[in-house]
């Protein structure tokens, strides 16, 4: 590793702007540093799960391997024409889904976030990751992005959904199914 901070404030970004690792600076709400803050969130949401002491190892070990990649995906973010994400490791979260998915039942009904603390805390990264996709797509209307990146994003979501349910029913624990409430139609 390069250069270490010994200071954390800087300064520079007072005025509104921060630098990316090319060290060209950026508002701070620039679509680039919007995205890269969303994915930092995600980040900060898978901890929540690992920090729950009931995660077994066929969900924590691919979140703590995601975690690392979520660094990729930010470093792609803050250093235009970089790539951190492969084909690879698309076909590895999409592995991970697989055996996680294989033993639950199937979805009949939209189910409600919740269960115990760790599979509500999947469902939080869960949502996160989405707005983190999002503002991935936003900003790859005005740049070129790694299409694995937006892959990788999208089965994200997915496979913290999985763990939920994985999390929750491995808990002995039922899901909350979605009660539809009748409504009318708007005139």
């Amino acid at each position: 590793m390069g250069h270490r901070l010994t200071r954390i404030y800087t300064r520079t970004g007072d005025d509104g702007t921060t630098g990316l690792a090319t060290g060209q600076r950026v508002a701070k709400d620039d679509p680039r540093i919007e995205a890269n803050g969303n994915v930092d969130e995600t980040s900060s949401a898978i901890a929540l799960i690992l920090a729950e002491p009931d995660v077994p190892p066929r969900i924590r070990d691919p979140l703590l391997r995601i975690q690392n990649e979520l660094f990729d995906v930010g470093a792609e973010f803050a250093l235009p024409g970089y790539v951190g994400i492969t084909a690879e490791a698309v076909e590895r979260i999409e592995q991970d889904l697989d055996a996680l998915n294989a033993d639950l039942p199937p979805l009949k009904d939209f189910i409600l976030p919740g269960g115990p603390r760790a599979a509500a805390a999947c469902h939080l990264a869960r949502a996160v990751s989405r707005r983190a996709e999002r503002s991935a797509w936003t900003l790859a209307r005005e740049t070129e992005l790694n299409p694995e990146t937006l892959r990788y994003l999208n089965r994200l979501s997915d496979l913290l959904f999985v763990a939920a349910r994985c999390l929750t029913l491995g808990a002995g624990r039922s899901e909350t199914l979605w009660t539809k409430r009748s409504g009318q139609a708007r005139d």
